[in-house]
């Protein structure tokens, strides 16, 4: 059991230390260059300015002021998509990155239980919880799984600790897979 939790914290350390890796390398390859400055500062102007326009408008409001709107929510649109452009080279060196330690650390933790789960996963995620590990109890947790949950948090949390994470006011406006939704349709 002491083994178990040893490999438990280790696996939440290396978390830490891979996501302070992927900063390192977005900031150097993204966060400190001139174009990646401008097009966030712009992204910012941008959704402030486009909430208090939104604020302001009624439901009566004339095609002019609507027509204005859906200018802006595109600029918006092609700015956020600029600037994910800009972040994918560091995207790339970081898969390669973690694809590089991911096999090694794989061949260190292969068929150890580094955790015991409070529960049993949904079937679909029974592959990855109990990936590599034998046997048939399934709230035996596998390295990949803990390295997944952990890596999800800490990184979004260092993000916001260095200052990195994007605004309130941008992800509102861009939307997302699991944000709102943008509200383009609401003066349709």
């Amino acid at each position: 059991m002491s083994t178990m939790f040893a490999d438990t914290i280790l696996i939440v350390f290396i978390s830490v230390c891979t996501a302070l890796l992927a900063e390192g390398i977005t900031w150097v390859l993204v966060y400190r260059t001139e174009k990646y400055k401008r097009l966030k500062a712009e992204v910012e102007k941008q959704s402030k300015k486009l909430e208090k326009k939104k604020e302001t408008i009624t439901e009566s409001a004339g095609r002019q002021q609507k027509k204005k709107i859906e200018r802006q929510e595109e600029k918006l649109k092609n700015n956020n998509r600029d600037l994910s452009m800009v972040r994918m080279k560091s995207m790339f060196a970081i898969g390669f990155c973690f694809t590089a330690l991911m096999g090694m650390f794989n061949s260190i933790f292969d068929g150890r239980v580094v955790a015991k789960l409070p529960f049993v996963p949904v079937s679909y995620i029974q592959g990855l919880s109990h990936r590599n590990l034998l046997g048939d109890d399934f709230t035996d947790c596998s390295f990949i799984f803990l390295y997944i949950l952990c890596t999800m948090s800490i990184r979004q949390n260092i993000q916001k600790m260095l200052g990195l994470a994007p605004s309130r006011a941008a992800t509102k406006q861009a939307g997302g897979f699991l944000g709102p939704p943008p509200q383009a349709a609401k003066f349709s």
